[in-house]
């Protein structure tokens, strides 16, 4: 009996070696492969199309106020509408933007969720009246030329497409690691993966579709706490390519305190958990009998621990490894944090060294994983409610930080 439950203990600790090995390999590989994303400038065309940019609004009456203003400014020499989606938004503030010349969908919901808000928008808007339909969080700013780049895409062929998602704001500890993380994210899961041939992974934000398109991925999401992540398992199985322009800037606020932080990244686990469960067997199931290796994809990156979570747990496992072990076998776990290690600063971007809050940046690290395993304990709330990230900087923003980089 010993025997069996020392051989069990054993095959579970190589299984757990090969998942976190499987996590580490997966990350330095696009990693890598995101270096390799070759530069290609869009074609200008003199056609134009009809877009219309949708911004739900949860709450939030002066963040809304400020970035719908600054939508309604954005040059474009199509036709555009600002379209906000009103839910809890007091009547002053629908008022206001109504005047500033964008239009207005109310919604109300006894759960609210954005994908909700955004499938009864588009229900209310006819499906001939644009072409393009672009998706901002609220506190999003669309940079010079973003409307055009995405008219380009589209008048090249593209059915959705993913811009550049960047920080606004980096006027904290928290501001910056949080920007490092979402540019990590960019490089392994966007740009590493459209190098190879792979469709970026959506972010939420800074989307574009084709219009009639987009009303029938939205109609079949259902209530979910990770809308985009349903509708990239949705893209991937129906096996449309999604674009990715790197060059093209959506900025977004970065969050500013741990509370946020633990709020947002509870949200973020849960939709995680929710489509790991959901699609494991079926990534399976679609990559052994249509040959779909982008759904398959969805369902690993579904499987990965959370990244920081991962640099927590190798970190311990290493110094358990190097304390109590010896021999070839004790350097394991080092190894695997030092391939982690190296992956995430190979994806970062180099103006981010060159920045001195880097360093007081990643000493926040061990209260952003603190921060994560909160998130972990709390999932549960994310199903019972819908938890929005607030937005606590403004969205009016100094003019040279927002040009076209």
């Amino acid at each position: 009996m010993e025997i069996l439950i020392y051989n069990i203990i054993q095959f579970l600790l190589y299984l757990v070696g090969a998942y976190l090995l499987f996590n580490c390999v997966y990350l330095l590989f696009f990693s890598v492969a995101g270096h390799f994303l070759k530069k290609t400038p869009l074609v200008l065309h003199e056609r134009f199309k009809r877009i219309c940019v949708l911004i739900p609004a949860y709450q939030e009456n002066e963040v809304i106020l400020a970035s719908s203003m600054r939508a309604l400014s954005h040059e474009y020499e199509g036709f555009f509408k600002i379209v906000v989606i009103a839910d809890g938004l007091s009547d002053d503030t629908i008022n206001t933007i109504k005047n500033a010349g964008a239009a207005v969908i109310p919604v109300s919901f006894v759960k609210s969720t954005k994908g909700k808000s955004l499938n009864y928008a588009l229900t209310q808007i006819p499906v001939n009246e644009y072409d393009i339909a672009v998706i901002l969080d609220i506190d999003n700013i669309m940079a010079d030329g973003f409307l055009s780049d995405i008219n380009s895409a589209f008048q090249e062929g593209a059915t959705v497409v993913q811009a550049h998602r960047t920080a606004k704001n980096l006027d904290s500890s928290f501001a910056f690691l949080d920007a490092c993380n979402e540019e990590i994210n960019n490089h392994i899961y966007r740009k590493g993966h459209f190098a190879v041939g792979l469709s970026p992974a959506l972010i939420g934000s800074g989307m574009a579709f084709e219009f009639s398109y987009l009303r029938t991925l939205l109609a079949n999401i259902g209530e979910t706490v990770g809308e985009d992540k349903e509708m990239d398992f949705q893209i991937a199985k129906s096996k449309t390519k999604i674009v990715y322009l790197n060059e093209s800037l959506v900025y977004d606020e970065k969050i500013e305190n741990a509370a946020v932080f633990t709020q947002q990244r509870t949200r973020w686990i849960a939709a995680q958990i929710e489509f790991f469960k959901k699609y494991f067997v079926a990534g399976f199931a679609e990559l052994f009998k249509n040959g779909n290796f982008e759904f398959f994809n969805k369902v690993l990156q579904a499987m990965l621990v959370p990244r920081m979570l991962l640099l927590g747990l190798l970190f311990l496992l290493s110094l358990v490894s190097l304390i109590f072990f010896s021999g070839p076998a004790s350097l394991f776990y080092p190894l695997l944090f030092v391939i982690l290690c190296f992956s995430l600063f190979l994806a970062l971007p180099e103006r981010f060294y060159k920045d001195k809050r880097l360093f007081s940046a990643i000493f926040r690290i061990p209260y952003a994983l603190w921060c994560m395993v909160l998130a972990l304990l709390r999932i549960k709330q994310a199903k019972k409610s819908f938890i929005p990230t607030p937005h606590t900087s403004s969205s009016i923003v100094e003019e040279h930080t927002l040009q076209k980089k």
